[in-house]
């Protein structure tokens, strides 16, 4: 509790606390976005192996998101604590493998620093609140999100089912909406995208979207309430359809190809999170304006 008081007395405290907290977040996230999708491969190639009868692998390096340890990916040697300071460390090191003088990836760097951007808006934005954390682990999920279905077209279910879960928990306490509000948005989210997926099957014999968006939209019905529903899926087709036609122009790509629908999706939900409630006030008060 002294804790708590001590960062009312001092919010430009606790907004630096945030920052300097998620830059290592961020660094956590590299990892989940570089770990997770291979032991998922992992995982189902050792079932099918089951499945067929065949001898697991055991020469496999066996993964997970604590062990190995943090490792050149070309020289396998491992990283060393003062070269895994998020930022700096790369700054320092100018993109380099300490023993390999191999090129790291900019996205590390990149992951970090939107990290801390974000989390920083966040936490000025809901203050010293339990709506923060809830906000904060929202964030640091669809980041991880975005990235995997970016390099994958693939949503985990470890990320999609714990936002959906929760979304439910903090629905008990009303940070976001109530459990009767989340609930219904949870059943709804996942509906519509699956009644839209078997009506656009029926009439075109296509996959239109896959079962990894339907939960991911119903992680946002549980955390947002159903409510907030209509203006993510506006959002996120529109911000679809802004980067699928930049897409095309910038990479003269004008065939079909198709492209991960999560991050759209991702960033809907977080404009929704922040300024959902004033644009369907402002929506509102509009209509009734021109509605006489």
């Amino acid at each position: 509790m002294d804790i708590i008081y001590f960062f009312f007395v001092n919010p430009d405290v606790f907004l630096i606390v945030v920052a300097i907290f998620s830059l290592f977040i961020g660094s956590f996230l590299n990892v989940v976005i570089y770990r997770l999708p291979r032991m998922m491969e992992q995982s189902w190639s050792e079932e099918c192996r089951v499945y067929l009868g065949l001898k697991p692998h055991h020469e496999t390096e066996k993964l997970n998101l604590y062990l190995p340890f943090s490792h050149c990916t070309e020289c396998k040697k491992n990283i060393r604590p003062w070269h895994n300071i998020p930022i700096l460390s790369y700054l320092w090191l100018r993109g380099k493998c300490a023993h390999c003088q191999a090129p790291i990836s900019l996205r590390y760097p990149l992951v970090e620093t939107l990290t801390c951007l974000v989390s920083l808006y966040v936490a000025w934005k809901f203050g010293i609140t339990w709506q923060t954390l809830a906000a904060l682990l929202f964030t640091w999920s669809v980041i991880c999100l975005v990235f995997i279905d970016i390099d994958y077209h693939l949503l985990p279910d470890q990320l999609t089912l714990l936002l959906l879960w929760l979304g439910l928990f903090f629905s008990m306490f009303g940070i976001f909406s109530d459990s009767h509000d989340s609930i219904i948005g949870a059943i709804a989210g996942y509906l519509i995208f699956a009644l839209t997926q078997l009506v656009f099957e029926w009439a075109t014999g296509k996959t239109g979207m896959g079962q990894g968006d339907y939960k991911f939209l119903a992680a946002l019905g549980a955390y947002f309430g159903w409510q907030m529903l209509p203006l993510i899926i506006l959002l996120s087709s529109i911000s679809g359809v802004i980067f699928a036609f930049a897409n095309m122009l910038i990479k003269r790509q004008f065939k079909s190809v198709p492209l991960p629908f999560g991050p759209y999706l991702a960033i809907a939900g977080w404009i929704a999170m922040l300024w959902g409630n004033e644009m369907m006030n402002y929506y509102i008060k509009y209509m009734m304006q021109n509605s006489g």
